[in-house]
């Protein structure tokens, strides 16, 4: 990790020249902006990183990840999904700045600049990443931001190709300049002799090839129940619907929740929505939370679950609402391969118990609705089963059944293993990693990194819906500690 080797990453990228289907779907969605599905990530280090040596960081390691440098484009109709291209008009100053903080240089400051970044969308016609260099904090700490568009990656991608450019010491030997520009235009030139063909119809024949070898590809099975969904759309419209219904509950997580109409379903304090963003972060010690966890037979995975319900609860029963059950979802990784980009993951709905109750009855009685939660998104295959299908239906679709769906789901939550040991990124050493996993219409995503012995929880949070979101970090913050105390 602590030196770039081109020849050695490149056995480790996902170098596909198209989308997956589940990728294609993510970047379909994105068409409507509430479902935004990308996340980014607020990196603090003890002292700001040296500017100029993290550009050269970075213009070396793109150089070496084509994702970063290439754009994407259509399908051929619905046939294929979306090609990765090399960008002819690639400006890595597009994509890498440094912004100072006005004073006085508050940490609060710092989260809500990282709020507002994120609500900048990323231009779909250039490649999908930022990064921006955060200075002027009066504490004299310093911070990255990043985000990373998630049709390149996950989170657990995102976490290795962070690898090329975070060093294990603080005085790492720089990697050598690179003529970056020279490395994207041979990538061009490459590409455009690789589909060089003549006349536009030989171009479209050639496109039109590429596409059906794709989707021959995609498998016999997929290919069959997409002919035979298709073919029955014109005599059934309410069939589409239908199977678009069957994946965006999977993609919002609200699977059997759709079905859930009686009272005390649902976080009642938290039905509205919107495109504001409010970032808030609780850490605790790592060994801690392992040693409690351990004590009552749960996972690390349970035990945040437990925290995140019994904080839902704790903040209304302080407003005076009380409910039944938190309409929730985790993250199953079914990655196999150690990749740095691609996509490899399951989000799974679950319904938490939502009464008042001690902490260790909270583990117990969720245990079991975890367990066979994870068993039926693993049994069924999650999004990838039905991926392939619902792309050929209308974007219009997809996005208003997804949107209808989120709107049923309370909290997503995630949890990423992150370096065990410190890391540095241009000089400063990193001292805990927030992330802002996508909302996609929720009132909050909490995504949880550990980093060395530190167990961070990011909450973005859409103030709408949570309209005291510090007073939620704090109910967190309540929850943890009783967790981690003798009296749990």
């Amino acid at each position: 990790m602590s030196e770039f080797d081109p020849d050695m990453v490149e056995f480790e990228l996902d170098a596909s020249e198209r989308m997956s289907e589940q990728e294609a779907l993510m970047w379909n969605v994105e068409k409507d902006p509430w479902l935004n599905p990308s996340g980014g990530a607020l990196t603090i280090t003890d002292r700001p990183p040296d500017a100029d040596l993290l550009r050269r960081i970075m213009r070396h390691a793109v150089s070496g990840i084509p994702r970063m440098y290439q754009r994407v484009v259509p399908g051929l109709a619905r046939i294929s999904t979306p090609a990765w291209i090399p960008d002819p008009e690639f400006d890595f100053d597009h994509h890498f700045r440094v912004v100072h903080l006005p004073r006085p240089g508050t940490e609060r400051q710092m989260l809500d600049l990282a709020a507002q970044l994120y609500t900048e969308p990323l231009d779909r016609t250039r490649p999908l990443w930022r990064m921006v260099v955060i200075e002027g904090l009066a504490s004299g700490q310093g911070a990255t931001w990043t985000l990373i568009h998630h049709s390149i990656a996950d989170g657990i991608g995102q976490l290795r190709m962070a690898e090329l450019f975070q060093q294990l010491s603080r005085d790492e030997e720089p990697p050598p300049e690179v003529d970056l520009e020279g490395v994207v235009a041979q990538a061009v030139a490459d590409h455009r002799a690789k589909e060089a063909g003549g006349d536009l119809a030989t171009s479209l024949a050639t496109t039109a090839a590429h596409s059906i070898g794709h989707l021959v590809r995609r498998g016999v099975g997929t290919a069959r129940r997409a002919v035979g969904e298709v073919a029955m759309w014109p005599a059934d419209p309410k069939r589409a619907v239908d199977r678009a219904t069957d994946l965006t509950n999977m993609v919002g997580g609200a699977a059997h929740m759709a079905a859930s109409s009686g009272a005390g379903v649902g976080a009642p304090l938290w039905r509205d929505r919107s495109r504001h963003r409010h970032l808030e972060y609780v850490a605790v010690p790592l060994d801690e939370l392992k040693a409690a966890s351990r004590a009552e037979g749960a996972t690390i995975n349970e035990a945040f679950l437990a925290v995140i319900a019994d904080a839902a609860v704790r903040y209304h029963e302080e407003r005076g609402a009380t409910f039944e059950t938190l309409n929730a979802s985790f993250v199953v990784s079914t990655r196999r391969d150690g990749k740095a980009g691609g996509n490899a993951f399951t989000p799974v709905p679950v319904q938490l118990p939502a009464e008042k109750m001690p902490l260790r009855k909270r583990l117990v009685e969720q245990r079991n609705v975890i367990a066979a939660a994870r068993e039926a998104a693993t049994r069924t295959g999650g999004i990838s089963s039905l991926a392939g299908v619902v792309n050929l239906l209308p974007t219009s679709v997809v996005t208003r059944t997804a949107r209808a769906q989120a709107a049923k789901l309370d909290i997503a939550t995630s949890n990423l293993r992150g370096y065990p040991v410190p890391v540095y990124i241009a000089g400063g050493e990193v001292l805990r990693n927030v992330t802002m996993g996508p909302l996609a219409g929720t009132p909050c995503n909490a995504t949880a990194l550990s980093y060395g012995n530190e167990f961070t929880v990011g909450l973005f949070i859409d103030p709408v819906a949570i309209d005291d979101p510090a007073g939620f970090r704090r109910c967190v913050a309540d929850a943890f500690a009783d967790l981690l105390s003798d009296g749990i």
